[in-house]
Parts: C-alpha cells; sequence; structure tokens
C-alpha cells in the first residue's frame, strides 16, 4: 500500500516566481551570469562593498548562533527598536511558514487580497487553514479598498490576514491610515504586513511603531534591500509575545554564520541603501517613460517594480529570454496579458528597450 501524505499536502501546488529556472537557461544555451533578470524585485546595484569579508570572517567551522544575536542587536539599533521585537528568518519565505505553523489552524480563515505574493496561500494551505481571496481589479488599478477588506475580514471572522506593502505584483502601496484602520477594526485577527519591498517605494512611512497594538507582525527583506539572495536573510518585527512563538517554532541554526556575518557588515555601511534606492527609482522612470513611447504603458506603481500590459504574457517572456533578458510572466498572479518589471541599472534599462524594439519589428 503507497505511503500518502496528508491531504493538505498532496493537493498542495506549489507556487512560482521570478528569478533563473536554470534548467530552462540550460536547455537555451544561456548561463545565468549572461542573462540580465528584470523579473526579481532586488536591489539590482549588488551588495555593499564590505559584505563580502563575511566570506572570509564568518566561522564555518561551528554551527551559528541560533538567536542571530549579533544581527539582532545591529538591526535593533539601526530600527531603534529592542532586540526582543525582532526574530531573524532564511528569508522572509521562512518566517512566513513560522507565522502559519505557529498560529494557524485547520478550518481557520485567512484572507489574503489578490494578486500577491503566492507563498502566503502555501504557507496557510500546509496547515489546512481555509484562504478567502479578495480579488484586486484591474479597472480600479489594483487598488485595495480598504473598508471592503476589512468586511470580508468581519464576514469570514479571520483569524489571520497578510499583506504585502507595497503589493507585489501591483506595486500599490497602503497608507498609514489605512493599516491603522485595518488593525482598529480587527483586533482579534492576527496582521501580517510584509513590507519586503519598502526600501525602495516612494514616500514611504513608519511602521514600527504599530507593534503596539499587538497583533502586528512586520516582514522585512535584507536579501532585497541588499542584493542577498544567494545568502536568503529577512527578519520580523512583533511585539515579544508573537517572537517568543515564533521562536519556539523556529528551527535551530536556520541562518547560517555567513548570512549573519553578511547582514551585521551590510548594516555597517551607512547610506548604502538609500544610494541604491535613488538610482532604483531613476531607472524605473526611465523605463516607464520609455516604455510608454513604445505602446506599453505601464501600471501605475508606487514601488520601484511595475507591471505592463501586454497581448501574452509568456510569449512576451520568451521572446524577450531569446534576447537574454528576463521579466516576470504574471499568469501565476491570475493576470495573463501582464508581465512585471524590476528596474536594474540605466544601461542595462537600455538593453531591456533595445530588445523591445528588436521584438516590435
Amino acid at each position: 500500500m503507497p505511503l500518502h501524505p496528508r491531504p493538505e499536502i498532496e493537493a498542495l501546488e506549489p507556487c512560482p516566481h521570478g528569478g533563473p529556472n536554470y534548467a530552462e537557461l540550460e536547455r537555451l544555451g544561456f548561463a545565468p551570469e549572461d542573462v540580465l533578470d528584470f523579473s526579481v524585485s532586488a536591489n539590482p546595484f549588488g551588495p555593499p562593498p564590505g559584505v563580502r569579508e563575511a566570506f572570509a570572517s564568518a566561522a564555518i567551522d561551528r554551527y551559528p548562533d541560533s538567536d542571530s544575536s549579533e544581527l539582532r542587536r545591529a538591526l535593533a539599533a539601526r530600527l531603534h527598536t529592542n532586540p526582543e521585537h525582532i526574530i531573524i528568518g532564511n528569508g522572509s519565505m521562512e518566517l512566513i511558514r513560522l507565522i502559519a505553523t505557529a498560529y494557524l489552524e485547520s478550518k481557520d480563515a485567512i484572507v489574503i487580497p489578490e494578486p500577491t505574493f503566492g507563498e502566503y496561500e502555501v504557507a496557510c494551505r500546509i496547515v489546512g487553514s481555509r484562504i478567502v481571496k479578495h480579488r484586486l481589479r484591474p479597472e480600479d488599478n489594483f487598488n485595495l479598498d480598504i473598508a471592503e477588506f476589512i468586511e470580508s475580514i468581519r464576514w469570514s471572522r479571520a483569524k489571520a490576514v497578510f499583506l504585502c506593502n507595497p503589493n507585489n505584483p501591483t506595486g500599490r502601496y497602503l497608507s498609514q491610515s489605512d493599516i491603522e484602520k485595518l488593525l482598529t477594526a480587527s483586533r482579534d485577527t492576527l496582521v501580517v504586513l510584509d513590507e519586503a519591498y519598502v526600501a525602495f517605494a516612494e514616500d514611504p512611512w513608519p511602521s514600527l511603531d504599530l507593534i503596539k497594538r499587538g497583533n502586528l507582525v512586520i516582514l522585512r527583506s535584507m536579501t532585497k534591500d541588499y542584493a542577498l539572495a544567494g545568502l536568503r536573510l529577512g527578519y520580523a518585527v512583533a511585539g515579544p509575545d508573537i517572537i517568543e512563538s515564533l521562536r519556539k517554532v523556529c528551527p535551530p541554526w536556520n541562518v547560517n554564520a555567513v548570512a549573519q556575518r553578511a547582514g551585521v557588515l551590510a548594516l555597517e555601511e551607512s547610506g548604502y541603501a538609500e544610494r541604491c534606492r535613488d538610482g532604483v527609482l531613476e531607472a524605473r522612470d526611465y523605463l516607464v517613460r520609455e516604455l510608454a513611447k513604445r505602446g506599453l504603458t505601464p501600471v501605475s506603481t508606487q514601488a520601484h517594480f511595475f507591471m505592463v500590459k501586454v497581448s501574452n504574457a509568456r510569449e512576451f517572456r520568451q521572446q524577450l529570454l531569446g534576447h537574454g533578458i528576463m521579466v516576470r510572466d504574471c499568469t501565476s498572479f491570475g493576470l495573463p496579458d501582464y508581465v512585471r518589471i524590476a528596474p536594474r541599472t540605466l544601461p542595462e534599462c537600455e538593453r531591456l528597450t533595445s530588445a523591445i524594439d528588436e521584438i516590435q519589428k
């Protein structure tokens, strides 16, 4: 008799992501380093120069600190909070699963707006929770009506809410007022506010004081901010009771020694993230202008990445891949006629527009 996993796992479908599919690139004869990747919304300028010291100075002959104590203290100093309010994760994706493991049960209702990052749904389905989807509409420019969203939470009696802010892939950024209304109206609901892209948002507002409300977890990504995708580094900020609950289900030694050391060194590079943000937004504005000239008007965004409506997202992606350029096909978001583009350096953005010129010919 064959062995079967839990029904939730047997029915689970993996979530597609941006970034290189190494098997696909090999079939096409590309080396990963030869492809320009506009499909991943991370810092295109690379890690701070000092981060490379981590590979020489990290102690890899012994187990890493399970509490990432040095990095937590450095983050707490940067964020003007207490280390007890922070937990470090092997990327923010690990933290999403820790939240589901610690707080969610079978049949719990979880409200998630769509389209958004697919790993929220995956994490909730692993524990058997019930997903209530709140669909965002193209005719509304993918804006979230906070009053309608709160009503969805009320009638579903949601145990938790996952919100990406700015939202992936739409680039829409909810105001402080909207989040405060949500927290006030949902005192018995855990609100997970994923700020993976807030370092590159237009006019970001300070959210960390809101953890005093007691039902909020804020997720952030050093992977995105400091171009550390190969190391995987994220963190959550919340009240100490929530952090302690996440620690209980967190695997020991979850963040490797090199990643911890790299995080500390990145935080020591004063002003680096801010300089990169300015460069990224300049490159975004260039792409927005140039694509509009070519009849590919981007959807309005408050993040650095943006969506563009095309006739067929899969075909458009494949055509660009033939030129050694990747964009994100939004079919997995339920948007088969949109692609998402994240800016790179200005010379690389010029290569993208030249490739689009070739395709349009």
